[in-house]
């Protein structure tokens, strides 16, 4: 289930490759033209009757409605509930079993300056829903000139202490409209991958350029997809 919209400001928010520099962080484009019933997904859910429901974004916890789905896919549906990513603003939620938080940065500055909040926040959050018992992962964009090793290794001592089976995902930076920064070389992201393998037992990567990252379907059978309800285009 995708939502539209987002309470962080991310200048290298990689929606901005369909919408352009002016657009903003988390706004898909082209815009939907109309936006489901809480009636009408719920009908969609119990059609295809799911084991696993993943909330997706922008950001999924903008959505008012997010509560109440839910409730319904957890309670009713007895589906695993999961935000399939986050910025972690509202975590933990009732009802909800896991949850996969994009960091942004570690350095307080870095992160005010680039989402427009506070870094505590999103920590604090993180941690909360650890000890809730929730099923959490995590992941950050390395953005070299901007999101470097310095900021990773910050991270990788806060999530290690945490514990270090947390999953980690490494996404190498898709230049965005509108920004200045560049895309990694593969031997930087094979550095910024040894230093978080020193701290944690499951990290991975992903380097892809502007055309994979907009048409996933060339390299990831998870985006063969079929549409239930909403827009099919």
């Amino acid at each position: 289930m995708h939502n539209y919209g987002c309470t962080f400001r991310c200048c290298f928010c990689s929606y901005r490759l369909r919408s352009g520099a002016d657009g903003a962080p988390g706004l898909s484009y082209p815009p939907p033209k109309r936006f489901l019933s809480v009636a009408e997904i719920e009908a969609a859910l119990r059609k295809a009757a799911p084991e696993k429901v993943y909330f997706m974004g922008g950001e999924p916890t903008t959505a008012k409605e997010l509560p109440e789905l839910l409730a319904f896919a957890k309670r009713e549906l007895g589906a695993v509930t999961r935000l399939g990513h986050t910025n972690g603003s509202r975590l933990p939620l009732p009802d909800l079993d896991g949850a996969n938080v994009g960091f942004k940065a570690w350095s307080d500055d870095l992160h005010r300056r680039i989402t427009g909040r506070e870094k505590a926040l999103i920590y604090d959050n993180f941690s909360a829903a650890c000890d809730a018992g929730l099923d959490m992962a995590a992941n950050m964009v390395f953005v070299p000139g901007l999101v470097g090793l310095a900021e990773f290794e910050g991270l990788m001592k806060f999530l290690s202490r945490i514990g270090c089976d947390i999953p980690f995902h490494i996404m190498g930076y898709i230049p965005v409209p509108g920004q200045p920064y560049r895309r990694p070389g593969d031997a930087e992201m094979d550095e910024v991958l040894a230093l978080c393998r020193s701290y944690l037992k499951r990290v991975d990567s992903s380097h892809l350029t502007s055309e994979e990252a907009l048409d996933l379907k060339r390299r990831d059978h998870r985006f063969q997809v079929e549409t239930i309800a909403g827009e099919t285009e």
